[in-house]
């Protein structure tokens, strides 16, 4: 009897399995397998928060076939992600199975490595109940909030509206940051810059500081126009130059956050695609069978520690030594404090193989996980190496009274610059200023006074946003993507450019939430909310506890609102479009639906006119894609053309709706019918499937989901058919049974 592994994603299963064995079957259960109802709150508050879950529509042929596998095996290893809802997912599935908690084989893994599985399948666990109850605590938390608020935004804003314990936070930081763009009043000041020459002629450029050694700022033109006056056809004498040797030292390895802001700033990805790359980094690449086939590139990619293993750390120091020298290695091994309230359950992200360079195996990664794991692997490397070392001039110009100031840098050890550069906010990169020293005198060439005004805080992107949440404590590394996702999927943030911008929606329902449950979309309760989960996790609380605390407060906020407000009260600006209704003649408004804007009919119910639009509020029209034919239409003589549907191609009447006559496209696949002899032909079928069938249907019933090949059965003479997902030669006759192994190479097309 083989033992079973069951892991999350099927994408996984061919890494692990080639590490394991035979003697291993891995199965995954694609995420959860039970949750709370969809149609109620499943949540019994009156009795203790005792959660209802149910079986997930749709996961039963999964479940069925987890315990037919789970009954035949000879022990069970639940090798879900490793946090806190991986495992939960093996709680739940050890619920379905009907295996004890105390009896349960739980194995985590921070990476897809033989050493990394290995060693977890030698160290089983049971299922820790702690990090459950947190998993478990966090989700009927936001069921509450969702079921409980949602309502009362339908009776006061919007019917259809939904609200989020922390998306609703996440919404707040994105308006408050609009009103303080709204509310900002530009400042006036002005710089001057003095071109100057050295007497060999070198040119340097100094800034205006202030006067008598102190900070001085210029205002307004008067005070600019004042010194410009008084330092006009001076002598400019240097004061001093001072030289240092400045060590800059490497940002640390990513954890999720910086993974995201960073990805966001250098590659333009938003989270959602950053977190799907990464993921696909984790679970496993075919990389050719000279560099190991299947690999999992990169270290699990949710995780909010700093920390590096030993091994990993040695492996960096000798590729380093080896690439660049060893005076690229530092003295000893860097380690990186991971910030207070981290859970600090994995490695912070780093590669899982150094050997696996990025240009070494790029023509195995798509474009976008070639440049994400290029960032990873520099930013891990970098991590390791000796710190750079950065020559510096400051020097003190005076005109007088008046004082300027000039610097300038250059590298002189790249260290880790070598390998990943990064630019600290307000940076600005200067080259070596020329050679000078003190009392020389430098030449006025010209004098540059500028107008500026203070800047308005810039909006939020998402990889500022993940930033802001991180430093306030607010969502975990799983969280920060879905949160940016669902606030721009419901409304209530849009994107502008890359920049994310409140929608009135947004506004509106924030106002509302603040005046009426400020510990809802407060910062600081929300955040410490998470740290009560963490104390969950941690077993210095329980579930209860927590849950009975929340909804206390909570519950008391709700009924108050309730009874106070009404639906007249709270009003959503509607936002006009040049569309005109070709119903009724009324201008069109631009609505929310659950799959976007949309213009829609103010004269609703009256008028249910809708129309698609596109980014900008303009009516979307939908080009005719359709080709022309050489066919005619038997029923009326018009011409047939090809069209595009949902279910594919085919062919349809030039003259519809009048005449609605369509044919199927068939595209024979060189095979015979083994019925009437008639050729078999691929035909489209209903959700983008196709199958196989006979040309002369109806008259030929023969069809089929597997494609029939151009051979027969060597023991009974039937018709063979190719199964794709087996990669076999399957008999058309079950009875007979004759099965061939093949490589499919010969029978996709």
């Amino acid at each position: 009897m083989a033992n079973l592994v069951i892991i999350e994603s099927p994408f996984k299963a061919p890494t692990i399995k080639n590490y394991l064995g035979s003697n291993y079957k891995v199965i995954a259960s694609k995420g959860h397998l039970r949750d709370l109802p969809k149609s109620s709150l499943g949540v019994d508050i009156e009795n203790g928060f005792d959660a209802h879950y149910i079986n997930i529509r749709g996961k039963g042929d999964i479940i069925k076939e987890l315990k037919k596998e789970a009954k035949n095996a000879s022990k069970i290893y639940f090798a879900t992600d490793p946090d806190r809802e991986g495992e939960a997912i093996s709680w739940h599935l050890a619920n379905v199975l009907g295996i004890p908690i105390e009896k349960t084989r739980r194995i985590t893994f921070n990476e897809l490595t033989k050493t990394a599985i290995k060693s977890a399948i030698k160290e089983p666990r049971n299922i820790d109940i702690e990090l459950v109850n947190s998993q478990q605590a966090r989700r009927m938390l936001d069921r509450i909030v969702g079921y409980k608020l949602s309502p009362f935004l339908w009776k006061t804003v919007r019917s259809g509206l939904s609200a989020g314990r922390v998306q609703s936070v996440a919404t707040r930081i994105i308006v408050d940051r609009e009103n303080e763009i709204n509310a900002f009043v530009p400042q006036e000041y002005w710089t001057l810059d003095a071109l100057l020459n050295t007497a060999s002629g070198a040119a340097l450029t100094a800034h205006y500081y202030g006067k008598n050694g102190k900070k001085n700022e210029l205002k307004n033109e008067k005070d600019a126009k004042a010194v410009y006056d008084a330092v006009s056809g001076q002598p400019f004498t240097v004061n001093s130059v001072k030289k240092t040797v400045k060590q800059r030292n490497p940002l640390p390895p990513f954890t999720t956050s910086t993974m995201q802001q960073e990805a966001s700033k250098k590659l333009g990805f938003n989270s959602q695609k950053i977190m799907k790359v990464a993921q696909e980094l984790y679970e496993g690449i075919n990389v050719g069978s000279a560099n190991g086939g299947v690999q999992g590139l990169i270290t699990y990619m949710r995780t909010d520690s700093l920390r590096v293993s030993d091994e990993a750390a040695e492996n960096a120091k000798n590729y380093i030594a080896e690439k660049f020298g060893a005076d690229h290695c530092p003295k000893t091994k860097r380690v990186y404090k991971t910030k207070a309230g981290a859970q600090d359950a994995h490695e912070a992200i780093r590669p899982s193989n150094i050997a696996l360079e990025p240009d070494m195996i790029k023509k195995y990664l798509t474009a976008d996980q070639y440049k994400l794991y290029k960032l990873i692997f520099s930013r891990f490397i970098a991590s390791q190496m000796a710190s750079a070392q950065v020559d510096t001039v400051n020097a003190e110009i005076s005109v007088g009274a008046y004082n300027f100031r000039a610097s300038g840098s250059s590298v002189k050890f790249a260290g880790f610059m070598a390998v990943y550069d990064y630019v600290e906010e307000g940076e600005e990169r200067k080259g070596l200023l020329p050679e000078i020293k003190e009392n020389d005198i430098l030449t006025l060439r010209e004098l540059n006074p500028a107008q500026h005004f203070t800047e308005p805080p810039a909006r939020f992107n998402e990889g500022s946003l993940i930033k802001f949440l991180e430093e306030k404590g607010i969502g975990r590394p799983s969280t920060y993507a879905p949160i940016v996702t669902t606030i721009i999927s419901r409304g209530y943030v849009a994107r502008e450019g890359k920049s994310l911008k409140p929608t009135q929606l947004g506004i509106v329902t924030t106002k509302l939430m603040v005046e009426h449950f400020p510990d809802i979309v407060d910062y600081e309760f929300t955040a410490q909310m998470e740290d009560s989960l963490d104390s969950i996790a941690g077993g210095d609380t329980d579930m209860l506890t927590v849950l009975s605390n929340f909804y206390e407060g909570f519950s008391e906020h709700l009924t108050k609102a309730e009874a106070t407000v009404e639906k007249e009260e709270v009003e959503v600006p509607v936002v006009e479009t040049d569309i005109i209704c070709d119903k009724c003649g009324a201008k069109m408004i631009i609505r929310q639906g659950r799959y976007g804007k949309f213009a829609a009919c103010p004269n609703y119910p009256e008028c249910k006119n809708t129309k698609p639009i596109d980014k900008d509020g303009k009516e979307l029209v939908k080009k005719d894609t359709a080709e022309k034919t050489d066919m005619v239409c038997e029923n009326c003589g018009k011409e047939m053309l090809k069209r595009k549907g949902r279910y594919g191609e085919f062919y349809a009447c030039s003259d519809y709706p009048r005449c609605k006559n369509t044919k199927p496209i068939l595209r024979p696949i060189g095979v015979k019918c083994p019925k009437c002899g008639g050729n078999i032909v691929l035909r489209n079928g209903k959700n983008r499937s196709v199958y196989y069938s006979c040309e002369n249907y109806p008259n030929c019933d023969f069809s089929s989901w597997d494609k029939p090949v151009n051979e027969t059965c060597p023991e009974c003479g039937k018709i063979l058919y190719y199964k794709k997902g087996k990669n076999q030669l399957v008999c058309a006759d079950k009875d007979c049974g004759f099965k061939k192994e093949i490589s499919p190479e010969n029978y996709e097309n």
